[in-house]
């Protein structure tokens, strides 16, 4: 029997890609990352693939005529492997209605606050938790979810929160999301998913 294979796209430093890899290493998930794209050419995320002997792949907006051929060309490229998962581990680029429909139900991100707060067209990266201390939220946590049309508008697979501190900054809410929950939500998610526990039909 062949191995679940996982594709991941990334557009930053790529933490959560390498806590997919670190449970592969560790045998937490029972799978291969068969490859990596993204669409940033100093993404650290390709650092970490090269250097675990991932296939890496790059691909710059500026040289396609439009975003839904850009994403025609990464549809392209996962073609090859026959993905059975991807992951959004931080890729900020907007998947086309093509990518959607081709890989339905295959396709996961993460996000960092409790969707559906915090979330939708412009809430990215230090903006989503400098809207959570803004709102005065008690909690905040992270979502990893189907990937649909919308912006974070998935099915919810796993959603976990922590309480912020009274003198928690965007800042110290970003690390602490990040290492205490969004690694082992997305890891848990995953597994779910190979294990056959949950699928995007299975949710209400």
């Amino acid at each position: 029997m062949s191995k679940f294979k996982i594709a991941v796209l990334a557009s930053g430093s790529g933490t959560n890609f390498q806590a997919i890899i670190d449970a592969v290493k560790e045998k937490k998930l029972d799978a291969e990352i068969v490859c990596l794209i993204s669409d940033r050419k100093v993404a650290y995320a390709q650092e970490r693939a090269k250097d675990n002997g991932i296939d890496t792949y790059y691909f710059s907006i500026k040289k396609y005529a439009d975003s839904d051929e850009f994403n025609h060309a990464i549809v392209e490229v996962l073609d090859k492997y026959e993905p059975d998962l991807i992951v959004l581990a931080g890729y900020l680029k907007i998947l086309s209605h093509e990518f959607i429909q081709k890989y339905r139900g295959k396709i996961i991100n993460i996000h960092p606050s409790l969707i559906p707060k915090h979330c939708g067209d412009g809430f990215w990266g230090m903006k989503v938790h400098e809207s959570v201390i803004k709102a005065g939220d008690e909690y905040s946590g992270a979502t990893v979810h189907f990937v649909d049309e919308g912006t974070d508008t998935g099915k919810i697979i796993i959603q976990r929160k922590i309480k912020l501190a009274e003198d928690e900054t965007a800042e110290s809410l970003q690390k602490k999301i990040l290492n205490e929950i969004e690694h082992k939500i997305l890891i848990e998610a995953i597994n779910k998913i190979i294990g056959g526990k949950i699928n995007e039909k299975s949710i209400d």
